[in-house]
């Protein structure tokens, strides 16, 4: 019985990189103690960035792409876990540096792996994928700064994304009146019944901020960066914080010291990437208590593996909602 496995591999090229369908064995896995036979994997924002080589994600050729994945362990000589046991993985520079998610295995090692939850299966698992756990992570960070949903609006950014449209749906199960602002007028219906109460279009954020402006959220979810973030943080209420996670517009931030100073706003920096242990399973058990089933399939778009090359340049173009899961052959 063959051991290859269908993969996609990113290679160096003269002109950066290029990305090819192919099949890989075990002898050509990356060091690791635990062997997983991956099920399902998902699309993101940053392994759009990877599969088309729009920015330098990947770091390391020949690489397997795919920052996340969800499967069962083939094979393992970490006393953590055994043959069988269900496991998800996220960050860790996987799909970066460390071959990831889009190849029928992957070997890495034991410490970066969370046990499946109770209650999720792996389809469910990758249906919330980097971008639904980045998410709650966010809202831990508002959480953990004292914001409560009697302090006011919270505004997500991007919120017909990945990432918005999980903490969209988080905040509004946990009590908060969200405020979800898009691009894409024609998704109101879809962010209204994730539970935002209302809608803000993106180009009220676009524009240079100015140093402060109204006080109108208690705290924000940013996937933007650049103008947006910075016109985010002119209008957070004294006191308030934001949770930043992306930089869909710009890696920039055009902003000055003012909100930081005179209204004493936090901006909280979100690593999904390198999280400990103790803040990977709070976020799962916070996405398994407030992230309802039906309300995760309905975000939830499943997508052939053929399908990632075109829906990496896709998601990049903002014509991706929700989440897309793609099962990984063998």
């Amino acid at each position: 019985m063959s051991d290859r496995f269908p993969a996609y591999l990113v290679e160096k090229t003269d002109d950066g990189q290029a990305l090819k369908k192919t099949e890989l064995s075990d002898a050509e896995l990356m060091d690791g103690d635990v062997t997983v036979r991956v099920e399902w994997s998902t699309l993101n924002y940053k392994d759009g960035l990877a599969l088309t080589g729009a920015s330098p994600v990947v770091r390391k050729f020949p690489l397997v792409p795919g920052i996340d994945f969800a499967g069962t362990v083939e094979a393992s000589d970490n006393p953590r876990f055994k043959a069988g046991d269900k496991v998800v993985l996220n960050g860790f520079g996987v799909g970066e540096v460390h071959s990831g998610g889009y190849a029928g295995k992957a070997r890495v090692p034991g410490e970066w792996l969370v046990p499946l939850p109770d209650g999720l299966s792996t389809r469910q698992a990758m249906a919330v994928g980097t971008a639904g756990y980045t998410a709650m992570l966010c809202v831990m960070a508002l959480q953990d700064h004292g914001i409560k949903p009697e302090h006011g609006n919270i505004l997500v950014t991007g919120a017909a994304g990945g990432v918005g449209s999980v903490a969209t749906a988080i905040l509004a199960d946990l009590g908060y009146r969200v405020i979800a602002v898009t691009g894409r007028p024609e998704q109101k219906d879809f962010l209204l019944s994730l539970g935002a109460a209302d809608i803000a279009p993106r180009s009220d954020f676009a524009d240079k901020a100015r140093p402060l402006g109204r006080e109108l959220w208690a705290g924000a979810v940013d996937v933007a960066g650049g103008n947006t973030l910075a016109n985010v943080l002119s209008q957070i209420k004294r006191g308030g914080a934001v949770a930043a996670c992306g930089l869909a517009d710009s890696m920039s931030l055009p902003t000055s010291v003012a909100p930081f100073i005179l209204r004493g706003v936090t901006l909280y920096g979100i690593d999904s990437v390198m999280a400990s242990l103790e803040k990977r399973e709070r976020a799962w058990d916070g996405i398994v208590k407030h992230l309802n089933a039906e309300l995760l399939e309905s975000l939830t778009s499943e997508i052939s593996f053929d399908e990632l090359p075109a829906k990496g340049e896709q998601i990049l173009k903002g014509q991706v909602r929700g989440r897309l899961v793609v099962q990984i052959p063998h």
